[in-house]
């Protein structure tokens, strides 16, 4: 339990890292085709909150799937800024980021025209910027563990090496389903 409340502590530390970087990764967004290296692309995402699990599907099939963590208030929809959470519903990959502070983020089209609706009707700000990236450089060594937390600010965080799958397979435009 040590190590646990060890790593914890370490992630705590971050957080600050990681509101910079929701800060600046607008400005960075990049539109780009995937750089397929032999792996055949993917035509759809689906992400199951509940079950910590990423899925790339082609024609219907589950071709591979990634434990993750969410954002640090993982249980509802994303409804405003600074909530913690990450967002559910249908959107679709809108933009890739190469620099990222992570080890490389992918964007996605949060918030949909029903997620702005809802936050207008609520007097809130939607937010934005939630991406599928890597892990940050100060979480060297949790490749293995990195799922057991949920230590995002609403993002969707994979291994560096699965990033570098998602990377290779996934394409702009493709659908990315969130579920609770």
């Amino acid at each position: 339990m040590r190590n646990g409340a060890q790593r914890f502590r370490g992630i705590c530390r971050i957080f600050p890292i990681l509101l910079v970087f929701f800060a600046l990764a607008g400005s960075h967004v990049v539109a780009r085709a995937a750089a397929h290296t032999g792996a055949a692309a993917v035509d759809r995402i689906l992400i199951v909150k509940q079950e910590r699990k990423l899925y790339l599907l082609r024609g219907g099939e589950v071709v591979d799937s990634f434990r993750i963590a969410l954002g640090w208030r993982p249980r509802g929809p994303k409804r405003y800024e600074g909530d913690g959470r990450t967002p559910e519903g249908r959107y679709f990959i809108d933009g890739f980021l190469p620099d990222s502070d992570f080890y490389r983020a992918i964007k996605i089209s949060y918030p949909s025209p029903e997620d702005r609706a809802r936050a207008r009707a609520e007097g809130l700000d939607p937010g934005g910027q939630i991406m599928i990236h890597g892990l940050d450089p100060a979480l060297a060594g949790w490749e293995k563990d990195h799922w057991l937390f949920n230590w995002t600010n609403g993002c969707i965080a994979v291994t560096n090496r699965e990033m570098d799958i998602l990377w290779q397979t996934v394409e702009l435009g493709t659908p990315v389903e969130i579920r609770p």
